[in-house]
């Protein structure tokens, strides 16, 4: 390889150094990151001073790139989104998720730039979905291998908006159904793809489940609930302390990440390109 890959956790994240991603990659390279993205879910690089062009090249190296309707963007380039609070206001990015599951393709990956943050707070953890399936009960995978769960941009990113521009935003993304295991397109993994950000419910659960009564339908809400918490395990998680210039790339099919908000009034600002993925199944 071009590069160092060092594992910082037993399950998940690698931190790769002896790369310069100031420069264009060549192919070679490109593919290997992709292969080591898939092995280890989430790669740390340290002291990569880009400019927004160069995060924007970089992610283009993996894929065509989002634009999202609901979150600030570069004044320059729309496929970079900006995140973080201010001294004003807290940032909300506090809750298990997967990027833009809330599409009907979505995304394969981010790669998440530090431009200012806080000398103590601000960290972000990552959890691995695909060791979340394998560890769950065999009769709990047996249960949920038929389900599938409606992801929704609302509950989240509507709350941010005016009346109207929620009516507009309804218009254009309608909720979407994917399974609750997804098999990652790569790796042939069964990963556990349900979160607490942007999931609302299971559209099949009573199909599935052929309930009869309404006391079945709080043995739906428990069993959502228990997937869920999956990712608050921490055997599963890896946790980054950021730097300026620090930069992560994960593979948002195979995990979920959180923002831990404990930093305010301090500031944390970053910057993110989000890739396209394909439809989960």
């Amino acid at each position: 390889m071009s590069f160092t890959v060092t594992p910082v956790s037993p399950t998940i994240g690698a931190e790769v150094g002896r790369i310069n991603l100031r420069e264009p990659l060549d192919e070679a390279t490109t593919a290997e990151l992709r292969r080591t993205l898939v092995n280890h879910r989430v790669l740390f690089f340290r002291d990569q001073d880009i400019t927004p062009e160069q995060h924007l090249a970089l992610a283009r190296r993996f894929g065509e790139l989002e634009v999202n309707p609901a979150l600030p963007q570069h004044p320059n380039h729309p496929e970079l989104v900006l995140l973080g609070g201010d001294s004003q206001a807290r940032a909300r990015e506090n809750a298990y998720h997967t990027d833009t599951s809330w599409r009907e393709q979505p995304s394969m990956g981010s790669i998440l730039r530090c431009i200012e943050c806080p000398a103590v707070g601000g960290d972000t953890i990552w959890v691995d979905m695909a060791e979340a399936y394998q560890q769950l009960p065999a009769a709990v995978k047996d249960r949920i291998a038929p389900l599938r769960a409606v992801h929704d941009i609302m509950p989240s990113l509507g709350g941010r908006m005016t009346p109207e521009q929620r009516v507009t935003l309804r218009a254009k993304f309608a909720p979407v159904e994917h399974p609750v295991v997804r098999t990652h397109p790569e790796s042939g993994e069964k990963i556990l793809y349900v979160g607490d950000g942007f999931v609302t419910h299971f559209a099949n659960y009573s199909e599935v489940g052929k309930v009869r009564c309404g006391a079945d339908l709080q043995l739906r809400d428990d069993l959502m609930s228990y997937l869920c918490r999956q990712a608050t395990i921490p055997e599963y998680q890896v946790r980054l302390k950021w730097r300026p210039n620090t930069i992560a790339f994960w593979d948002n099919r195979s995990t979920q990440h959180y923002a831990v908000s404990d930093y305010f009034p301090q500031v944390r600002r970053m910057m993110r390109a989000t890739i396209v993925g394909d439809r989960p199944v």
